[in-house]
């Protein structure tokens, strides 16, 4: 197939036989945009189109492009995506976006479940407690980064160390040790999470080097960010190519 029959056909799977709105208004934008987007990209690399919507869906969120975010729940859902699976992935960005961005898509979201008549709230998938949320969460931080983690939080000037911890207690504990989503899946959602914000390639390369370690290989990493291209533009999918090959250098 081409790319204008695969993007019909990928369309059709992800939202049905519906017509977009710009169809009608701005065709010639929209049949760049099919044409790219589910004509080439979705095609592009190792990963199945579940993983890509996860993608899409952080994305998304971390733009706060709502409109968009609640088209692709239904293509998520559509797809065989789990009510927890989705949640779980926008959980996933309020440490790197703040929460009101997050709580903004999980409204998005919640009016999707209730146009589907999905129960809400979704079974709890929460693992630690509060005598236990930073030890669990440290100890996913150090699985994740290795010896790194010790030196960051020896390093911190006193009246900084409260940032560690809340990094250990909150992100980690509270998040990355939640099931519904594996810690691979998890650390190359906040990857594509970072990359997308934009201004972060610093933590853009630790999170590199989280995902290596964690089992997701270089072109799982190129796959993702790949992905995200059409959502967050050149620029910011550049820069964090350049991080990726910084990290992982071609022979």
């Amino acid at each position: 197939m081409d790319r204008l029959e695969k993007s019909k056909e990928k369309y059709k799977q992800l939202f049905g036989d519906g017509v977009p709105a710009a169809n009608a208004t701005d065709p010639d934008f929209q049949d760049i945009l099919s044409h790219f987007i589910f004509g080439e990209v979705f095609y592009q690399g190792n990963l199945d189109d579940k993983q890509r919507e996860l993608i899409t869906l952080v994305v998304l969120t971390t733009s706060e492009t709502l409109p968009q975010l609640k088209a692709h729940v239904g293509a998520a859902l559509k797809l065989g995506l789990t009510p927890v699976e989705i949640k779980e992935a926008i959980y996933q960005c309020a440490p790197y976006i703040g929460f009101p961005k997050t709580l903004n898509a999980i409204h998005e979201v919640n009016e999707v479940f209730k146009s589907k008549n999905i129960a809400l709230p979704i079974e709890s998938q929460k693992q630690v407690d509060e005598k236990n949320r930073f030890e669990k969460g440290l100890a996913v931080q150090v699985e994740i980064f290795g010896d790194v983690i010790a030196k960051n939080r020896g390093s911190a000037p006193s009246n900084q160390k409260h940032i560690q911890d809340f990094l250990s207690a909150f992100c980690f504990g509270d998040f990355y040790t939640r099931s519904g989503l594996d810690l691979k899946t998890r650390e190359l959602l906040t990857l594509c999470i970072v990359s997308s914000l934009g201004g972060a390639e610093g933590q853009v390369k630790a999170h590199v080097q989280g995902n290596l370690n964690v089992g997701n290989d270089k072109e799982t990493l190129i796959t993702a960010i790949t992905h995200c291209l059409p959502y967050m533009g050149f620029p910011r999918t550049l820069n964090a190519l350049a991080c990726v090959n910084e990290m992982i250098p071609e022979n």
